[in-house]
């Protein structure tokens, strides 16, 4: 059985061949909020490098990502924290 955060990797690497990839499940931080479930697996904070945001505001790119995840929010996923660059953004971010 694949876990939420193993589907969100998995499109999130078919959809935009990340350079650099992070999925954390953090769930267990908003335990009795809301949308929190005590089976956890509803809150991830989420880092996506991909040369496919290359001209794209930040809210495209959001809005890309939320689409593509449509099918774990219906099931129970409630919040991302998302950090969506290019290359050249996260370079700079490193600072290099």
């Amino acid at each position: 059985m694949t876990t939420r955060a193993d589907r969100i990797e998995s499109l999130i690497r078919e959809h935009f061949a990340p350079v650099r990839l992070r999925v954390a499940d953090d769930s267990r931080l908003h335990a009795g909020h809301a949308g929190a479930s005590p089976a956890g697996e509803t809150h991830y904070t989420v880092l996506v490098v991909s040369a496919a945001f290359q001209g794209q505001t930040r809210i495209a790119r959001s809005r890309a990502v939320h689409a593509l995840l449509d099918g774990e929010f219906r099931t129970g996923l409630h919040a991302l924290a998302l950090t969506l660059r290019t290359p050249e953004e996260q370079a700079r971010a490193d600072g290099a």
